[in-house]
């Protein structure tokens, strides 16, 4: 019998891709399955993804992309996050799409690609103001004069010109100004002579909110996962991860018992203490100490004292409570579960992070409706 799982709806996944595809009609789709798919798997979001309708996926590092490789995955998959003297060869040989942002990355990928005896399928990143990657409107001509020669060489082939949204959606000053100089910066490749077949800015929620955006690809990340971009907003998206575990222990303890490290929760009255085999170790916060929300019994409640590496408790007073019942900490939110949103809102960060912690942990995955 399971102690902890995590499950993964993939049908969630497949209806979200149905309705980011609804929400931009007239582009391909890039579904982003880096860290490990958000922590839902990588390997099995991306098939469900692509039988669904999505086009393209979209990782970080070749490692990611190789894996899907070797998955037996052929779709394009686009990888964006390359060090210096990362293994770009063995992404171009196995048609891996790679990102470039300076003109020196790009000659790496050009030397690569006469190592791997083919062009380097190259997407040229542009930086609009979210000033992380891609090139500066000041170093956007340096970049599309490399890219200009080496694709006239033979070495490189221009495939895409991108770039990504500082805000959640919206009406913001900010995106219109990205938009802008996106569109600068596509017209001065074209003097270049650059011409991409793909063109792509649109994330979560430029697809769901900023038609303006679209292009001829857009990428989907968090709302591919169900979860939303716009706080408030839910889209018609499905939250496709459930993380749950069955009680371990129960203990009746006296009033003022304090309970985990450091006693920073002590009981008001004489009650019966859970213990959930769950800690930060399989991804559950330790900000969630004393707060994080789960459901047991039939009931809301919350963390009591200190998260541990390996597991955390809950005061759930005279309810009966047994060992086996199964705790829920987050889940679509359809049997009064608390959700990843939930979570967020508890510990002070956004419900990306909520569900990437799980990715990886000791705690299997479990996938429904897998076709």
């Amino acid at each position: 019998m399971w102690q902890a799982e995590v499950r993964v709806d993939l049908a969630a996944i497949r209806h979200n891709v149905r309705r980011l595809r609804e929400a931009a009609p007239g582009a391909e789709l890039m579904a982003v399955v880096k860290a490990d798919g958000y922590g839902h798997g990588m390997v099995p979001v991306a098939r469900a993804a692509l039988a669904a309708g999505a086009t393209w996926l979209g990782v970080c590092t070749v490692d990611e992309a190789l894996r899907l490789r070797q998955a037996g995955i052929t779709a394009p998959v686009l990888a964006w996050l390359l060090a210096p003297g990362a293994p770009a060869a063995a992404a171009i040989a196995a048609e891996v799409h790679v990102s470039a942002a300076s003109a020196a990355q790009l000659e790496e990928f050009a030397a690569a690609a006469r190592e791997a005896g083919r062009p380097a399928q190259v997407h040229l990143k542009l930086d609009t103001g979210l000033a992380r990657g891609g090139a500066t409107p000041v170093e956007w001509p340096a970049l599309l004069e490399a890219a200009g020669k080496a694709q006239a060489g033979g070495e490189v082939e221009v495939v895409g010109v991108w770039s990504h949204l500082i805000h959640p959606g919206g009406l913001h000053p900010d995106t219109d100004h990205q938009i802008a100089e996106f569109r600068h910066g596509l017209a001065s490749a074209e003097r270049f002579g650059i011409r991409p077949r793909l063109r792509h800015l649109a994330n979560s929620a430029g697809v769901l909110t900023r038609s303006d955006t679209h292009f001829e690809l857009v990428r989907a990340g968090i709302a591919l996962y169900g979860l939303s971009p716009v706080a408030g907003e839910d889209f018609g998206l499905r939250p496709a991860m459930t993380a749950r575990g069955r009680v371990m222990l129960t203990k009746r303890v006296p009033a003022g018992q304090g309970v985990s490290y450091g006693h920073t929760y002590r009981t008001e009255r004489e009650s019966t203490l859970a213990v959930v085999p769950l800690g930060y170790g399989d991804g559950v916060p330790r900000a969630a100490s004393s707060a994080g929300p789960v459901q047991l019994a039939g009931r809301r409640r919350a963390i009591a004292g200190r998260v541990c590496m390996d597991q955390f408790m809950i005061d759930c007073g005279d309810d009966p409570v047994a060992a086996g019942d199964v705790a829920v900490l987050f889940g679509p939110g359809d049997g009064g579960e608390p959700t990843a949103d939930d979570w967020a809102e508890t510990v002070g960060t956004i419900n990306y992070e909520i569900v990437t912690r799980f990715g990886g942990s000791r705690v299997p995955r479990v996938y429904d409706h897998d076709e």
